[in-house]
């Protein structure tokens, strides 16, 4: 049975600015064996091309904008089945941005359908208040992620999910989150490649996105070690991945067999 690979980038793919090793060769696996995959991404900010420019230049491998999928295109999608041509006051900057245009949606800033919320480092307190009047005066409050800040010195931002906390205890309204481990995110890239559920593989680095939401959804997952999740951390959840490897190093002999690509 053919299956196709839905990928994370950080941690998998890169760290920092470094290419994790492998990782350029797994890719060319895939566009050469034409093996579906999408990667995805809660950082709502970039646009797919700001992203596969950048992959392009880590890996050395041509990455077209079609195997991008972001926190930004899922929650468009969850905005435009929810309500056709509403309108939305953004938190978020180019991707973000982009993608509520795209469906149709205008930006208002005073009587918006939604406030949504996603990766910004422009920021102010005013702009953050007239989000709470908002929420107040009833609209919906919509996160694209809520991912934490890696509580580092020097980390440039606060993180999506310090943001939303913010404005939920202000608002005292709860956020509907979009992004991994999401179910709205993980089905509609799911879709997005055609595949069924059984012929859908997660691949990432972190335990609380990526393989619980795969998990979730029923898919395959590869839990890699490259990236934040150690080893010995997994005896600290109650759920599993269906498999666990160094780095995405690993899985080139795999394909080389058809161990994923065969039908």
């Amino acid at each position: 049975m053919k299956k196709g690979f839905l990928i994370d980038m950080d941690g998998v793919l890169y760290k920092g600015d470094h290419m994790i090793e492998g990782a350029d060769e797994f890719i060319r696996y895939l566009n050469d064996g034409d093996i579906p995959y999408l990667f995805l991404t809660n950082n709502s900010r970039p646009t797919q091309r700001d992203i596969a420019l950048k992959l392009e230049q880590r890996l050395g491998v041509e990455v077209h904008e079609e195997h991008i999928f972001t926190s930004a295109m899922a929650t468009a999608y969850f905005l435009s089945q929810q309500k056709v041509n509403g309108s939305a006051f953004v938190l978020g900057e180019g991707g973000l941005i982009k993608s509520i245009y795209d469906i149709g949606y205008a930006i208002n800033e005073r009587n918006p359908d939604y406030v949504v919320v996603g990766e910004s480092r422009t920021l102010t307190l005013e702009v953050i208040e007239k989000a709470i009047d908002m929420i107040i005066g009833g609209a919906k409050l919509i996160a694209t992620n809520m991912d934490p800040a890696p509580k580092e010195v020097g980390w440039p931002k606060p993180g999506t999910g310090a943001v939303v906390a913010m404005l939920e205890e202000a608002s005292g309204k709860k956020a509907f989150c979009v992004g991994k481990p999401s179910p709205i995110l993980m089905r509609a890239a799911r879709k997005k490649l055609g595949l069924t559920t059984s012929q859908t593989v997660m691949i990432g680095d972190t335990m609380e996105t990526d393989i619980l939401g795969g998990v979730s959804m029923g898919f395959e997952t590869i839990l890699m070690l490259s990236g934040v999740t150690h080893r010995d951390a997994l005896n600290e959840y109650a759920f599993a991945p269906s498999r666990v490897v160094d780095s995405v190093a690993d899985l080139v002999g795999d394909l080389e067999v058809d161990a994923y690509a065969g039908a």
